[in-house]
């Protein structure tokens, strides 16, 4: 006989504030207007409907305009992102949204509902919130 398994969606543990960023802001200006700097990350918005999201994450800033000592007012966000995104959609389950990470080697991804960004969500996320509602009890223990 199966037991029911509560299913942890990736709307139950991701983050509802994020930072949407025109791209061509300088990363001077993204870092300096940057609301939420705890998920280290900027999403860089639609620059038309036909378009896609971008990401730009603080590691992209270290690696593309710190350590080549570029100046991060003369640096434009769009030449340091990644795009298009990888996104989730938030009633996927965090057991798959960890394979996803794994298999593209990422550690967030926006979370996109009716093609629009609602969230954003890590393996932090899923680990604090995900993983200690299962210890906790909420969920069933299996992932």
């Amino acid at each position: 006989m199966k037991s029911k398994r509560n299913v942890i969606r990736v709307s139950d543990v991701m983050k509802t504030d994020v930072d949407v960023m025109d791209g061509m802001l300088t990363v001077d200006e993204a870092l300096k207007t940057m609301k939420f700097p705890e998920t280290r990350t900027l999403i860089v918005d639609k620059r038309h409907p036909d378009d896609e999201y971008g990401v730009v994450m603080f590691r992209d800033m270290a690696k593309k305009v710190l350590a080549r000592n570029h100046a991060p007012n003369r640096v434009n966000v769009y030449e340091i992102m990644s795009k298009p995104v990888i996104s989730v959609h938030p009633e996927m389950d965090i057991r798959y949204c960890t394979r996803l990470f794994d298999h593209f080697g990422i550690s967030r991804a926006p979370v996109l509902k009716d093609g629009e960004i609602i969230g954003l969500v890590s393996y932090t996320d899923i680990v604090l919130k995900g993983l200690i509602s299962i210890m906790e009890g909420t969920g069933d223990g299996t992932l």
